[in-house]
């Protein structure tokens, strides 16, 4: 081969940004992430309707939102209501409804906890907004 190598670098994942699960992967984790959510929330004693309950169901789409694609969110909110719905609100596994407003803030806030924690990966990587950082071969090009 003559001449200099013009082929690209290939570009591996650093690992503080790892890739992102896929959907159904996401609302498979979210379901079982949900269920074993449920006996700590037991051991602690707030298998109640209760702020905890609420704030760890939260942080748990929010966790899940934050290694997942944001086209999982609308799995992963639901998901997280059925486990919250069913066994600690109504208790039993048996799904209730509190009306309208109550349930459809829950669903917003687990899915919103999602969606937001999976976007924040893209607003980083978005061009324009910071200098790229130069590599160990760019001194190679300018030559």
């Amino acid at each position: 081969m003559t001449g200099p190598d013009r082929r690209r670098p290939r570009t591996v994942p650093s690992p503080a940004e790892p890739t992102a699960l896929a959907v159904p992967m996401s609302a498979a984790v979210a379901l079982l992430a949900s269920a074993a959510l449920l006996p700590a929330l037991a051991v602690l004693g707030e298998l109640r309707p209760t702020w905890v309950a609420l704030a760890a169901y939260t942080a748990l789409c929010a966790v899940l939102g934050r290694h997942s694609r944001p086209v999982a969110a609308p799995l992963i909110g639901p998901a997280a209501w059925l486990f919250h719905n069913g066994f600690v609100e109504h208790r039993h596994g048996a799904l209730g409804w509190s009306g309208p407003g109550p349930e459809a803030a829950h669903l917003l806030l687990f899915t919103a906890a999602a969606l937001l924690l999976s976007l924040l990966p893209g607003l980083r990587r978005r061009p324009g907004r910071s200098a790229p950082r130069p590599s160990r071969d760019d001194w190679r090009t300018a030559a």
